[in-house]
């Protein structure tokens, strides 16, 4: 017998827009995130997303219980662009993913030096391969644990199957399911109309906006 509904909880300031619905399967309320979302939760709720080419990272203080997930991808190569402008533009994706959910979890009073980071997606999905965007993304955010500091205590990364990615941030339990060629198909849909809109921004002061 399900257990009763408990209420969901009021989120945190920013993440008002993300959806967030009851999963009867893990008896939780769950936030799912899109590609170029994150989210932050101090409730005993879960953040679920879809990963094809595309990374999220899992960030959570174990002391506090404070965590969140992100979900993102760097510009691919169809810009017409310097080498050296491409990097820029990518290494400013990246970063803005990476410091945005790692600084509204600490704004909760969690510490950096006590976050544990799990890491999922950077598969190789169908037309995605040509420019090695899930190869790209792996790179970017391995790196950036490397500089920042952050050890990695669990990590999905690579192969050629979209992943669906269910994370507890209160506990760190992460539930990882490897997606049938169906499902895989729709992913890549959606990740390369998700390409296409990040491509086309314009790398001037102010002008990437990277999440809502």
């Amino acid at each position: 017998m399900n257990r009763t509904r408990p209420p969901s909880g009021e989120v945190l300031p920013g993440f008002e827009s993300i959806s967030r619905t009851w999963d009867s399967r893990h008896e939780t309320w769950a936030a799912r995130i899109l590609p170029g979302e994150y989210y932050v939760t101090r409730h005993n709720e879960m953040i679920t997303t879809v990963l094809g080419s595309c990374v999220s990272a899992c960030f959570r203080d174990p002391v506090t219980g404070v965590g969140g997930m992100n979900h993102f991808m760097l510009p691919g190569e169809e810009r017409a662009a310097s080498d050296g402008e491409q990097e820029r533009l990518a290494t400013r994706y990246g970063l803005a993913a990476m410091e945005n959910l790692v600084n509204d979890i600490l704004k909760t009073g969690a510490r950096k030096d006590r976050l544990e980071l799990k890491l999922f997606g950077g598969g190789k999905v169908l037309a995605m391969e040509i420019n090695n965007v899930g190869g790209r993304n792996i790179e970017f955010v391995k790196e950036f644990a490397r500089v920042e500091g952050f050890r990695i205590s669990a990590e999905d990364l690579g192969s050629e199957h979209p992943r669906k990615v269910n994370y507890f941030p209160r506990t760190g339990r992460v539930l990882v399911r490897r997606l049938a060629s169906v499902q895989q198909q729709e992913v890549a849909a959606r990740e390369r109309s998700y390409q296409a809109t990040i491509c086309k921004k314009k790398e001037a002061p102010g002008a990437i906006e990277l999440f809502d």
